[in-house]
């Protein structure tokens, strides 16, 4: 006896005793779609590089979190001169702006893989609590950017003396 299985047991391969209930009694056709080509380049065959491509700018991947008191955030930033980095820092933003540019030149026939990125790049950063602006700090070693922003204390009070005068 042929008994048809069920789309449940077609889709996981199992079997079940009782096929009484099968809603998906009619086969469905079978249709092929031509399968596109891949448009990522590969190490054997190389995306064209051309002078004429537009210059687009890069997103700079950084790493944020929080420690007790201060907002940490981390970038790798090898290849780029300190006086090459642009920070600008608000009380609820911070904007990181750049440039990597090559120091050789290689023609574009030489390479058989090109993956770094050069160019301007920047990254736009909303933090999620105001921070002290003017405590801030950012270093830069090894290649790997360090921006301390202490978090705003709104709790703290001071007494304003009043001068007579």
């Amino acid at each position: 006896m042929n008994m048809k299985r069920s789309f449940f047991e077609r889709l996981s391969g199992s079997s079940s005793a009782d096929t009484s209930f099968d809603s998906f009694d009619e086969e469905l056709p079978v249709t092929t779609t031509p399968a596109r080509k891949e448009s990522r380049p590969s190490a054997a065959h190389p995306a064209p590089l051309s002078d004429d491509a537009p210059a687009s700018e890069g997103q700079l991947p950084v790493d944020v979190h929080q420690t007790g008191g201060d907002i940490i955030i981390r970038a790798f930033v090898a290849g780029v001169r300190p006086d090459e980095l642009n920070i600008s820092i608000r009380r609820d933003m911070v904007e990181i702006e750049g440039s990597r540019m090559e120091r050789e030149q290689v023609a574009a026939p030489d390479y058989f893989t090109r993956e770094l990125f050069w160019g301007s790049f920047s990254r736009s950063i909303l933090l999620p609590q105001e921070i002290d602006v003017e405590a801030s700090s950012a270093s830069a070693k090894d290649g790997l950017l360090t921006i301390i922003l202490p978090l705003l204390n709104k709790t703290k009070q001071t007494k304003l003396r009043v001068k007579a005068g």
